[in-house]
């Protein structure tokens, strides 16, 4: 009698699965642009004193992140009718051409003008690299496989979060400020050559012709009034320029939908859908996280004598602790993908109310659970969310939804930096960073916030729950 031994075929939902089948080289170049991303958009806290030093220009610190900031989000935004009008092996390639041009600019600069120019065509590229290496997930990856890459995209940021700022420091350590820009035009580079060999199999959507040039107009006038909100000096002129930027931003949706040539899906204006609500919940809940990435190293470094590095740490724990969440959770299926998400956004509501309460005074250990607890907030919803909202997009939509998803996260980063700094400003931070303006400013950056927090988990239970699982 003879034996048949039959070979078990591997689970569909591993790790495996996922880099079989030629996936590999594919996710290694998604992988590598997001590291590029998330790497330049971080790596400028530790440099830009030396780049004052050498170029001057120390009040446009704050343009140095905003202008890339604005790059990035109009490029993101625009990123998935660029890959239907030109393919996403071409488009990508090209990203990462026009941000290699911006290192360029950045590391040759011979003024602070030239820097912060280069530094705006670093975020065009960036922007664009990672909207297409949205598209490439929705298009490349089955969907049983989605939830493992949004996990393993955040492992990424959460790695970048961490070595960004630290290879910035060591290379100015050891070297010149602009030896950073050169490696990363270097990286970049490397990154263009190999998309066009590496993308292989891609996929078009066929949502129509034509750049939303109307929106985009739009969205960079909305984004570009919150960003100047905090550099005002009246509290009253920075609150109601934030106000007016949201409304701006609202306006973009709504003008949206009545356009042919859209930029965001069609059901991005309507709570009522998957897609809609989930739109809201990105941008409401990764605006209300800003002030703790942004004020907290100053704050610790203030009030508990932390050294700059140390405080940056500190503050990474909200990324470690999003890595570890999303890896954790990232095999989870059905049912446990709503409780996981509903868990995170009750989390990131309880992580303010704990940072507001101990992030002055408290025991340390206390903002080290608070920032926990925001990390893992994300870290246990952030795939699924992305996961459901691209299964409900229709074919027509699948492009731009999923770069939308992007570019929805940066301008939520971008009001939530803009809210953040106009709460610090109006307790005392910008006159100058003292030991009461910076005990003020622990408290009400959070609490600003909390509005926001609440708003984006009402818009996640709606979305896993009533929310209408199927376009109009």
């Amino acid at each position: 009698m003879v034996e048949v031994v039959k070979m078990s075929a591997p689970n569909p939902n591993s790790w495996a699965d996922l880099l079989a089948e030629g996936r590999l080289p594919r996710f290694a170049l998604i992988m590598l642009g997001v590291w590029l991303n998330a790497a330049d958009s971080l790596v400028t806290a530790t440099i830009l004193p030396s780049v004052g030093a050498d170029l001057g220009g120390y009040a446009y610190f704050s343009w140095a992140t905003a202008g890339f900031f604005v790059g990035a989000i109009l490029a993101g935004a625009s990123s998935g009718r660029l890959s239907e009008m030109f393919g996403l092996r071409s488009a990508t390639a090209l990203a990462g051409v026009v941000m290699a041009v911006g290192c360029v600019m950045s590391a040759a600069a011979p003024d602070v003008g030239t820097f912060l120019a280069g530094r705006l065509v670093q975020g065009l590229g960036s922007g664009w690299i990672s909207g297409f290496a949205m598209v490439a997930i929705a298009f490349l990856f089955p969907e049983r496989h989605l939830a493992r890459v949004f996990a393993a995209v955040t492992f990424v940021w959460g790695i970048a979060t961490i070595l960004g700022p630290l290879f910035g420091g060591v290379v100015v350590q050891l070297g010149d400020w602009r030896d950073v820009f050169w490696l990363f035009a270097l990286q970049t580079a490397v990154f263009s050559a190999a998309a066009p060999f590496l993308l292989g199999g891609e996929g078009k959507a066929t949502g129509g012709p034509g750049i939303p040039w109307t929106q985009l107009g739009v969205l960079g006038v909305g984004v570009a009034a919150i960003a100047v909100a905090d550099l005002l000096k009246s509290p009253v002129l920075s609150i109601g320029m934030v106000a007016a930027g949201l409304a701006i931003l609202v306006l973009v949706v709504r003008i949206d939908g009545r356009l042919r040539v859209r930029l965001l899906p069609r059901a991005a204006g309507d709570l009522g859908t998957v897609s809609g609500a989930g739109y809201l919940a990105m941008f409401a809940l990764t605006a209300a996280s800003m002030g703790f990435s942004i004020y907290g190293p100053p704050i610790l470094q203030q009030l508990r004598g932390f050294s700059p590095l140390a405080a940056g740490y500190a503050i990474g724990a909200e990324s470690a602790a999003w890595t570890l969440a999303a890896m954790a959770v990232a095999g989870a299926t059905g049912l446990w993908e709503v409780r996981w998400m509903r868990l995170g956004a009750l989390l990131l509501v309880a992580s303010l109310a704990i940072l507001a309460l101990t992030m002055a005074d408290g025991h340390f250990a206390w903002v080290l659970l608070g920032g926990s607890l925001m990390g893992a907030a994300f870290g246990f919803s952030w795939a699924f969310m992305a996961r459901q909202m691209l299964a409900v997009l229709s074919d027509d939509d699948r492009a731009i939804g999923s770069s939308a998803i992007t570019a929805v996260r940066q301008t939520g980063a971008a009001a939530g930096a803009a809210i953040s700094g106009v709460a610090a400003n109006l307790v005392g931070f910008s006159a100058g960073l003292t030991d009461a303006s910076a005990r003020a400013a622990a408290v009400w950056i959070f609490v600003a916030v909390i509005p926001l927090a609440l708003v984006g988990a009402w818009a996640m239970f709606r979305m896993t729950g009533s929310a209408k699982t199927s376009l109009p």
